[in-house]
């Protein structure tokens, strides 16, 4: 039966591979992103409409809707999606390969891109999650769900591959990878930030930036398991 006849009556259980990256919005119109899938990322069928399918990622459980035009870039998977188990030494060694990655990011030409995470174009999570991606390593997708997963620490803690948060009282609503010595990668907007990815400083001594977003930092954490994603 062909991915078109079974989105007819979906099930729950109907599970598929990307074989390109796509694009997965917020809503069945399909107008504003809301994340992005990676060539190879696994997701599930939930629900049908006649312009869009609701689909929820595996690794994550992300939700969003794929238009029904990029069903093709679909096939169904041969094996179902395991999540990889890492002891948080194996995370520790891994982390000079994470920094690595957001630094080759940044060389690309690149601006800020809401729901990106396949790049060249990110949003400041899906760097994040990008980058520990690269490696195996599988974190929520949101700044705010990042932090509720990661190991609470103090910023006199940091250390290189640790995620510092910003944003209000309420909530995380940014994220950044911390380098050391005062430094993290991120991210940013046009109206706050640099549009793309830059490197500020935790200080209230850096640029009107770096000022504007020690001014909203909340607090850090620390990556000490992967995701393991379950429907």
């Amino acid at each position: 039966m062909s991915i078109e006849s079974k989105t007819q009556n979906p099930l729950p259980t109907d599970e598929y591979e990307c074989i390109a990256d796509l694009n997965l919005y917020d809503s069945p119109e399909c107008s504003r992103l809301a994340t992005q899938a990676a060539a190879g990322r696994h997701l599930k069928l939930t629900s049908h409409q006649d312009t869009a399918i609701e689909v929820r990622l595996c690794e994550d459980n992300y939700p969003g809707w794929l238009a029904v035009s990029d069903l093709s870039l679909l096939q169904p998977t041969t094996l179902p999606y395991q999540a990889k188990i890492f002891s948080y030494e194996d995370i520790k060694k891994l982390l000079p390969q994470v920094i690595d990655f957001t630094h080759n990011a940044m060389r690309q030409s690149n601006y800020y891109l809401w729901g990106g995470t396949v790049g060249p174009n990110y949003d400041c999570s899906g760097l994040m999650q990008a980058a520990f991606a690269a490696v195996g390593i599988r974190l929520p997708r949101d700044a705010y769900q990042q932090e509720a997963f990661l190991l609470p620490i103090t910023i006199t803690e940091l250390e290189p591959g640790d995620l510092v948060f910003f944003g209000t009282p309420q909530k995380a609503t940014h994220v950044g990878l911390y380098l050391g010595d005062g430094r993290y990668i991120h991210s940013s907007g046009k109206e706050q930030g640099r549009n793309g990815i830059g490197i500020d400083i935790l200080s209230e001594q850096g640029d009107a930036i770096s000022q504007s977003y020690y001014k909203q930092l909340r607090g850090a954490g620390r990556v000490v398991k992967s995701y393991e994603g379950t429907l």
